[in-house]
C-alpha cells in the first residue's frame, strides 16, 4: 500500500520574509558552530565511552540528582556533547545517559522552595551567584527568583522507580550515591533493583573519602555487586560534592582522593572517575601529580614507577572527570540568556546562543580531550 501525505499553507509576504531571515541567520549561525568545532579538533567520530574511559580521556556531564527541568537538561546536553564529539551538528554516537539513585540520605539529594513573592523587586539576587549547584535561576522581567532543586530537605529517591527507568531503552547507566559507611543499605538498594541492571552498560557508585576505611568499603560493595554484575563498574571519587566553585583549591580534595586511590594495589575491580570541586584547574592538579592519562604512579617506597591499575596494565589509572555545578553555572549563563529572551527554548534554534554556549563549554571539556594535541 502506498499513502501519500501533503500539507499547504499559505503565509504574508511579511511573515514569509521573517521565517527566511530566520531560516538564513540559522544556516550561518550553525556554519559558525561548525567552524569552531573544526578549528578546535573535535573528531567528526567518537571513540566509544569504554574507549575514553580506557585512555583517561571520559568526561561526564553531571546535570544534578534533584535537577529535572528537562528542558535546562537537554539544552547542557546538548552543549557538553557537542563539546565532546559534536552530536547533531556532527552525526556521532549518541552519548550513555545516566540516571542517580541515593542508598541513604545524600547532599545531592535535596528539595527545597522559597516563596518569590517575599524577594524585594530591585533585589541584585546574590542568592543566584552563590548558589554552588546552580539552582536557583531568574524566571523573567518581573523580577522574581524561584528555587529549583536547592535546600536542606533530603529524600531517598524510591528504588523500585528507579528499576522501571532503568528497564527503558534509553538509559544506559546507573549512578548509586553512599556514604559507604552502611553496607546494609547498599545491599537492600541493590537488591531492590533487582534485574533493571541487566540492561545497563555501566555501574557507577559515588562515594566520598572516608580515610582507612574507603577500601573496605568498596570491597564490601563489590561484593554486593558482583553476584549479578554484567556491564562495567566505576568508582566516583567525590572530592568535594556540592561545591561548584571556580578556584584551584576546590578540586584539591578530588585529586588527594584519586592519589590515594590509584596507589592502593588490592583495591576492587572498577575504573576511577573524580568528582565533587572539579573545575578548569582539575586537569592540571593531575597533571602536577602525574596521573593524567597514565598508566603508572610512582611508588614513594623507592621511587619506580608501578602500574597499580586494577585493570589491565595499559590502561589509564584515571579514567576521567565527571562536571557538576561548575560546568553547569558557565553555560547557565548562556542557558539563562535565552530563557530571558524566547523562553523554554531549543538551544540548536538560536545559533548565536548555542556557540556562547559551545565556547565555554570547550574550554572545560578540552583540558580532558586534549583538542588540537597530537
Amino acid at each position: 500500500m502506498f499513502l501519500s501525505f501533503s500539507c499547504c499553507a499559505s503565509l504574508s509576504p511579511q511573515l514569509s520574509s521573517q521565517l527566511y531571515a530566520r531560516s538564513t541567520n540559522s544556516v550561518v549561525g550553525l556554519e559558525k558552530v561548525k567552524n569552531l568545532i573544526t578549528k578546535t579538533g573535535i573528531p567528526s567520530t567518537i571513540a566509544s565511552p569504554l574507549d575514553s574511559l580506557q585512555k583517561g580521556n571520559w568526561v561526564k556531564l553531571i546535570c544534578g540528582a534533584s535537577f529535572e527541568d528537562v528542558v535546562d537538561i537537554r539544552n547542557l546536553s546538548l552543549v557538553y556533547t557537542l563539546a565532546g564529539a559534536a552530536r547533531g551538528i556532527i552525526p556521532i554516537r549518541r552519548p550513555w545517559v545516566m540516571i542517580s539513585v541515593n542508598d541513604n540520605e545524600d547532599l545531592h539529594f535535596r528539595k527545597a522552595e522559597f516563596d518569590p513573592d517575599d524577594c524585594p523587586t530591585d533585589c541584585s539576587r546574590p542568592c543566584e551567584n552563590v548558589c554552588p549547584a546552580d539552582a536557583i535561576s531568574y524566571l523573567g522581567k518581573s523580577g522574581v527568583s524561584k528555587s529549583i532543586n536547592a535546600g536542606a530537605i533530603p529524600y531517598i529517591r524510591d528504588v523500585s522507580a528507579t528499576a522501571e527507568l532503568l528497564k527503558q531503552d534509553d538509559v544506559d547507566a546507573i549512578e548509586i550515591h553512599t556514604s559507604g559507611r552502611q553496607a546494609e543499605s547498599f545491599q537492600e538498594l541493590w537488591k531492590g533493583l533487582g534485574d533493571s541492571i541487566d540492561k545497563l552498560r555501566l555501574v557507577a557508585v559515588s562515594l566520598p573519602d572516608i580515610g582507612e576505611l574507603t577500601i573496605p568499603a568498596m570491597n564490601s560493595m563489590y561484593d554486593t555487586m558482583r553476584v549479578n554484575l554484567h556491564c562495567l563498574n566505576l568508582w566516583q571519587l567525590d572530592g568535594r560534592p556540592m561545591s561548584g566553585d571556580i578556584g584551584r583549591g576546590t578540586t584539591r580534595e578530588a585529586i588527594k582522593f584519586a592519589l590515594h586511590l590509584a596507589s592502593i594495589r588490592d583495591k576492587p575491580k572498577g575504573f576511577l572517575q573524580l568528582a565533587g570541586g572539579t573545575n578548569a584547574h582539575t586537569v592540571e592538579g593531575l597533571k602536577r601529580e602525574m596521573l593524567f592519562q597514565t598508566t603508572t604512579i610512582s611508588d614513594k617506597s623507592n621511587g619506580e614507577k608501578v602500574n597499580f591499575n586494577s585493570f589491565e596494565s595499559s590502561h589509564a589509572l584515571i579514567s576521567g572527570v565527571a562536571f557538576g555545578g561548575y560546568a553547569r553555572k558557565i553555560v547557565g549563563r548562556v542557558l539563562r540568556s535565552l530563557q530571558s529572551e524566547h523562553g523554554y527554548a531549543h538551544l540548536e534554534d538560536y545559533p548565536d546562543h548555542l556557540l556562547k554556549a559551545l565556547k565555554e563549554s570547550l574550554a572545560l571539556v578540552g583540558t580532558v580531550k586534549c583538542y588540537n594535541q597530537s
